[in-house]
């Protein structure tokens, strides 16, 4: 029962960080995102919530299996990683939207990238496939660096 409530709490958090970041990006994608310019590889929008929802709960689920075999004590140093990169995931929102900075935004994700990739590493020390699971995400996250950086190139 303990492990899933904790399976619950881990998803509460990661979906409650995609909840706070769509505070930002409902404010703003109806207006000005519309009215950037964005490269012709720019998805469409309703693609970003299934994606968002499916790799928060995956996140989450990595997140979840390094505690149910390690502890917070035992893996510190990957859960740190994992709560670092989640303010970052936020405060991009906030950046990109919120403050529609894609400059700022840009160097927030190259952090965030490279958090991504530190995280899942860390958990795949612990738990192999708790790595894989990070790695849809960083998959993501790489893409939507390259799609930051576009934007803001483009809109100067």
């Amino acid at each position: 029962m303990k492990q899933a409530v904790v399976l619950v709490f881990f998803i509460v958090i990661c979906l409650g960080v995609g909840f706070l970041g769509s505070k930002y990006t409902s404010q703003s994608i109806s207006d000005w995102y519309l009215q950037i310019k964005k490269p012709a590889w720019t998805p469409p929008n309703w693609i970003f919530a299934p994606v968002w929802t499916f790799l928060y709960i995956s996140m989450a689920a990595a997140a979840w299996l390094v505690w149910r075999e390690f502890g917070a004590a035992g893996a510190s140093a990957a859960m740190a990683m994992f709560i670092i990169q989640l303010i970052l995931n936020a405060l991009w929102s906030y950046l990109f939207f919120g403050l529609r900075s894609p400059e700022l935004a840009f160097l927030d994700i190259v952090i965030l990238f490279a958090a991504v990739v530190l995280t899942a590493v860390l958990f795949w020390r612990h738990v192999t496939f708790a790595g894989v699971l990070m790695l849809p995400y960083a998959a993501w996250v790489g893409y939507a660096s390259t799609l930051n950086w576009a934007i803001w190139r483009m809109n100067p």
